[in-house]
């Protein structure tokens, strides 16, 4: 049954404080639009939906911050985990259109808690090509199948000792040419609905105040604070996760 205007709404008016705190993440720490996003919209419309919408509303946020810091991106970084990207995508594709909702919600909640233990021990990948091409991928797996493809990028650039302004913009630009391929293959696999383009324009609403605030906060962290503020988002969304995953069962 298709959702009423006023359920659209709803939905629009949710989607829409989630993501001005996605936002607000997302410039502080270059990366976790998709993960504060995901575990909380899920909540209101579902993991699958949650995904889709995340992804379409992060296109024009990691375009805007890629544009507005292209002076800042490592070209060579970003071309190979793109290109990697891209050729992880169809395996979370099929994820998403196979698993149920709990399970994909499972996976978010644990692939966080993960990436929070190995960013806790200060875990880094080398910097090697073979490390790059392989964050590259599952980051492309884990954006189809669970709108977070930030974390293998985040362990990989931290091997690669980029500065804070030079991390965020080569991850804003890795960020939207992936949404934009991954957006192209929901489209073809029909996976945008009403209530999806409901959440993503809510979501787009929200935006502008969110990376407003959130990039007044990064202009006042030292490279300490930074990383700390990192960890603390990825444990809160990790927490959300898996709290949802549990309420499912």
């Amino acid at each position: 049954m298709s959702a009423s205007v006023a359920e659209l709404l709803l939905v629009a008016g949710i989607a829409g404080l989630v993501f001005l705190l996605a936002a607000v993440t997302q410039a502080v720490s270059g990366f976790g639009s998709a993960m504060v996003a995901v575990p909380l919209l899920a909540i209101a419309v579902g993991p699958a939906t949650a995904v889709v919408a995340a992804t379409l509303v992060s296109l024009p946020l990691t375009a805007g911050a890629w544009r507005r810091e292209r002076a800042h991106v490592d070209g060579r970084l970003a071309r190979v985990l793109t290109l990697a990207g891209v050729l992880g995508m169809p395996l979370g594709l099929f994820a998403l259109t196979r698993l149920d909702d709990r399970s994909l919600t499972a996976l978010v909640g644990v692939g966080l808690l993960v990436v929070v233990a190995l960013m806790w021990r200060d875990v880094t990948l080398p910097a090697g090509r073979g490390s790059l091409w392989a964050s590259g991928v599952t980051s492309g797996l884990l954006l189809t199948s669970t709108g977070m493809n930030g974390p293998p990028l985040v362990l990989s650039l931290q091997g690669a000792g980029l500065a804070p302004r030079r991390f965020r913009a080569t991850l804003q630009a890795v960020f939207c040419v992936q949404d934009l391929v991954a957006v192209a293959a929901f489209a073809l696999t029909d996976h945008l609905d009403a209530t999806t383009w409901a959440a993503a324009a809510g979501g787009v609403a929200g935006l502008p105040v969110g990376w407003a605030i959130g990039n007044r906060i990064f202009g006042t962290l030292s490279p300490e604070r930074f990383r700390a503020v990192v960890l603390a988002g990825l444990v809160v969304t990790a927490a959300v996760a898996l709290g949802n995953a549990f309420l499912r069962s």
